[in-house]
């Protein structure tokens, strides 16, 4: 039985349908891929590994407190240098421990003046890592 249609052209139009087969043909491929990897994702070698014990020992370097006030008096730790001998005394702390952290605390009304000093003396005498104590505000972003 011959079908007619009112198209007066003697080709066929394409038609706008999605060919299913070849999506379904790889995606049975790939099920089929991962049925047969999955169990050898599991699989592990059997190892009888030694036993030791020990415990992590900690290796945390020396923190230098200093601290300058609103008066730019300067403090190491709790004790208040003069400038005259703030240098010396970065040097034997970085004496008696080379990987020295200096932690410096500055008074928000100190002077730049004074930190610039003091972190120029702890560079001289051979301090390389320097830290900022500060607070966190209320209004940070």
């Amino acid at each position: 039985m011959a079908m007619g249609s009112f198209n007066s052209q003697q080709h066929q139009m394409p038609t706008a349908e999605i060919n299913m087969t070849p999506l379904v043909d790889v995606m049975l491929v790939l099920l089929i891929i991962f049925i047969i990897t999955a169990p050898l994702m599991t699989h592990s070698v059997p190892v009888d590994l030694p036993r030791a014990a020990s415990t992590p020992t900690p290796e945390k370097p020396m923190t230098l407190q200093v601290s300058i006030n609103a008066e730019n008096q300067i403090f190491v730790g709790s004790e208040a240098v003069d400038r005259s001998i703030l240098e010396t005394k970065f040097r034997e702390a970085v004496a008696k421990d080379a990987n020295v952290e200096m932690h410096l605390k500055a008074d928000r009304s100190t002077r730049y003046e004074s930190v610039a000093e003091t972190m120029s003396a702890a560079r001289r005498a051979g301090l390389t890592k320097i830290g900022f104590v500060t607070q966190p505000g209320s209004d940070a972003l």
